[in-house]
């Protein structure tokens, strides 16, 4: 009885087979090259989108606080007043202006915010009208 020889594959043969081309490696590198880099640009970007809203609401509440008590307080007879607040770790630079409302006896009265973000400075604003009997 005969029997057929049992061929077996050479070991290189069947590694080369399994393995990538240097072709294939370098376009996997370069397709991350250009991925990695915009998607951690947009992880930062929304990062600080995020900061910006906390701390821009945390300012909008800081202005109507601050704008309150000057008008309860009947501080509105300065043309600026301003002042540092501090909430949490964080400063609020604020200040208030004060100006004539040119069609009834009433007062304009402003109030800005500005609070930093990754070295950069943003603002919030508020203003109101005041009745002048009032102060």
């Amino acid at each position: 009885m005969r029997f057929k020889p049992i061929t077996r594959p050479r070991p290189a043969i069947r590694r080369a087979r399994a393995a990538f081309t240097l072709v294939e490696v370098l376009a996997a590198l370069l397709f991350m090259a250009i991925v990695i880099p915009v998607a951690v640009d947009g992880l930062r970007l929304a990062n600080l989108a995020g900061q910006v809203g906390q701390r821009k609401a945390a300012a909008a509440r800081i202005a109507e606080r601050m704008l309150n008590e000057l008008i309860v307080t009947g501080q509105l007879r300065g043309a600026t007043q301003n002042g540092v607040v501090q909430e949490g770790a964080q400063q609020y630079h604020w200040s208030m202006r004060s100006e004539p409302w040119p069609q009834d006896a009433m007062q304009l009265v402003t109030v800005q915010v500005i609070f930093p973000v990754q070295g950069r400075d943003y603002d919030v604003r508020l203003s109101t009208l005041v009745d002048n009997s009032t102060q």
